[in-house]
């Protein structure tokens, strides 16, 4: 039976998923060896934060298991959840938000996948599409259009911060610039690059979001209120052009797939619609355990005390070993990185190539995550592919002798792959 366009296009596995898969067949065909795994997505494995969310699900069995589990309940989320959600919110950031303004979904990718439904593609009068304002941004955003080339970006500017480090900035006139958009969507901090979009950024982001006429998404997983990976993360912005997206996944609770959506009614209505017609509602039992960890107040003590000082220290070490491991002769760069769980590495060299390196650095049993594949086609033409194929990415979350090990491993197989490349003198 053949798919349709929009069913071929959710069928095929985007340029990461292909290597994670690859990865997961790896591992699980060899037997005796050892793996260096720099490029899981996974959080840190933290005690602290993994018993605080034992001891909120027991809480949530105990008290709430026949409610909850055994029964259906409302598409925009658990009363008890909708409402903790908006007292946090309005203690926290002095807003002024109730049940109309929220919606949970399974998962924060989920609900940026229900906007990008609702706001892009064939319209009435024209298509529209989904725009990142920065390219690269995270890879799972690709997947979110039904429609072929549903998805552009825009390429940034780049900063050379000194000899070995290097920013990204948006080119804000290029943004504004286009034309038949239908949603802004970013991740701030950002995967791949942990890059923290500054209150002015984001003004100016909102005033494009207003003139294109377009809700923008920021998609909040790896930032504040929770869990706050990022010294500079600043606070999420209340505006009725912006939809706020938080997640559990890096909070902790990855595997339970559980995030909210914060934004005007007008914005939020569509989306609990939505929820209704894919997916009637999010899992419960871990909507009545986000609710007891709420209503307790343990989140803000947990990020504050454990998770933000771990990342913190955790990217410190790494990049460390970065900079004193990396070849002094190859022209590397790491991004000035203000936050999130990876390290973002150019290397500014004619003979580089992510893939070759991933392939290289499989036989030596390490796995990183080639940059190509966090870049889309930009809708200003500039293009960024060669910039692409040479970065790669890597994960702090990994134990310290982990990332040491492969840390070592990449500086090796660099220092060959450049070797590769002198011509022997005659």
């Amino acid at each position: 039976m053949g798919l349709s366009r929009s069913g071929q296009k959710m069928a095929s596995l985007s340029g990461l998923r292909l290597i994670m898969e690859d990865i997961a067949t790896t591992v699980g065909s060899t037997t005796g060896k050892e793996w260096l795994n720099l490029g899981i997505g996974n959080p840190a494995a933290i005690p602290e934060v993994r018993s605080t969310w034992q001891r909120m699900t027991a809480q949530a069995l105990d008290l709430s298991f026949n409610e909850v589990s055994c029964k259906y309940g409302p598409s925009r989320g658990m009363p008890e959840l909708v409402e903790a959600i908006a007292e946090y919110f309005n203690r926290r950031y002095g807003w002024d938000i109730g049940p109309k303004n929220i919606v949970v979904g399974p998962g924060s990718q989920m609900l940026c996948f229900a906007a990008a439904a609702l706001f892009t593609g064939p319209g009435k009068d024209r298509d529209t599409r989904l725009v990142l304002p920065m390219t690269p941004d995270y890879t799972g955003y690709q997947g979110l259009s039904l429609t072929p080339g549903g998805v552009t970006g825009v390429a940034p500017v780049l900063e050379l911060a000194d000899e070995r480090s290097f920013r990204y900035l948006f080119d804000l006139p290029a943004l504004e610039g286009l034309a038949d958009v239908g949603l802004l969507l970013l991740s701030s901090p950002s995967n791949p690059v942990g890059r923290c979009t500054s209150r002015d950024e984001t003004e100016r982001l909102i005033a494009a979001a207003r003139r294109h006429g377009v809700p923008l998404v920021i998609d909040n997983a790896y930032g504040a209120p929770f869990p706050a990976i990022g010294g500079s993360a600043t606070a999420p912005a209340r505006d009725e052009s912006v939809m706020n997206v938080f997640s559990l996944s890096k909070a902790g609770l990855p595997g339970e797939r559980l995030g909210f959506a914060i934004a005007d009614e007008c914005l939020i209505d569509p989306m609990v619609s939505f929820m209704a017609n894919s997916a009637l509602h999010a899992p419960q039992l871990v909507q009545s355990a986000l609710a007891h960890a709420l209503q307790a107040d343990v989140l803000d003590a947990l990020v504050t005390s454990v998770i933000s000082p771990f990342y913190a220290e955790r990217r410190k070490y790494a990049e460390t070993l970065l900079t004193e491991s990396l070849p002094e002769d190859i022209a590397w760069r790491l991004y000035a990185s203000e936050g999130g769980m990876f390290c973002w590495i150019w290397v500014d060299e004619e003979w580089f190539d992510d893939l070759r390196l991933y392939e290289a650095l499989k036989e030596n049993g390490v796995f990183i995550v080639p940059g190509r594949y966090f870049f889309v086609d930009t809708a200003d033409g500039k293009s960024m592919a060669r910039h692409a194929q040479q970065c790669f990415r890597i994960s702090i979350t990994a134990d310290p002798d982990v990332i040491a090990a492969g840390v070592e491993v990449i500086a090796a197989v660099l220092k060959r792959m450049r070797d590769a490349t002198i011509q022997p003198s005659r």
